[in-house]
């Protein structure tokens, strides 16, 4: 068995205090052991709710990891939140101002160190009423193409039946189940020889935002919907 990743003493006290409350919903685990148990990984995940770092940073710690967290500025400014993701190595993006490069190079920073970075593209939670996911933002694209390290798409369902951000409804009861599906990582190496232009960096983030929907499809057992055409955005 892998030895569990060190992450010191805030890392102990969030999974105090994650675990608990993870635990009001069940869990089912698919194909967990493609998420490398050691070395540099890019874990990219749909988001349907604000539960979801919750439990997701109870299944990267499952696997014997410490996931580090992109995660918007401001909330790296709320009292425990923002300690908790501070003193566990998050990572703030500053989206839309010029701070979003410095973002993207504390994130390449971790990668190089061998560390796991998880991200959700959309930047927020889906704004699809079926909890299809939605627009991606590139940056996930840039980390994927400049970090030569194992980029895995995962998805997860079931946190926003617990709880629904936009309805403001927290449903534990009665008890839900939470479900991940891991895939395999996605071979980039055919785009890593070309230029790092805005076409390139919104088809690898289709491709990659692509295989977690078909992930989360079978979970739902459900035909996601249509592809939209993708917005040209340049921004992190």
């Amino acid at each position: 068995m892998a030895r569990r990743e060190k992450g010191g003493f805030w890392v102990a006290f969030t999974a105090m205090l994650f675990y608990p409350l993870s635990a009001v919903a069940a869990r089912e685990y698919r194909r967990a052991d493609r998420v490398p148990r050691h070395g540099a990984a890019l874990l990219v995940l749909n988001h349907v709710s604000h539960f979801d770092p919750v439990t997701d940073a109870v299944f990267v710690h499952r696997q014997r990891r410490v996931p580090r967290f992109m995660a918007k500025a401001s909330l790296f400014r709320t009292p425990l939140l923002g300690r908790i993701l501070r003193g566990s190595a998050g990572i703030p993006v500053y989206r839309g101002t010029t701070g979003a490069g410095d973002a993207l190079r504390e994130a390449h920073r971790t990668l190089r160190e061998g560390k796991v970075v998880v991200i959700y593209p959309e930047g927020t939670i889906s704004r699809d009423p079926h909890g299809w996911p939605k627009h991606a933002f590139p940056g996930v694209a840039r980390l994927a193409l400049h970090n030569d390290v194992p980029v895995i798409p995962i998805a997860r369902w079931g946190t926003n039946l617990v709880l629904d951000g936009y309805a403001k409804r927290f449903r534990p009861f009665p008890r839900k189940k939470v479900t991940y599906n891991v895939g395999n990582p996605v071979d980039l190496s055919g785009y890593r020889e070309l230029e790092a232009s805005t076409a390139t960096l919104r088809e690898v983030t289709d491709l990659l935002m692509s295989e977690v929907t078909t992930l989360l499809a079978e979970i739902r057992g459900e035909e996601p919907p249509a592809k939209e055409e993708s917005a040209q955005v340049d921004d992190a």
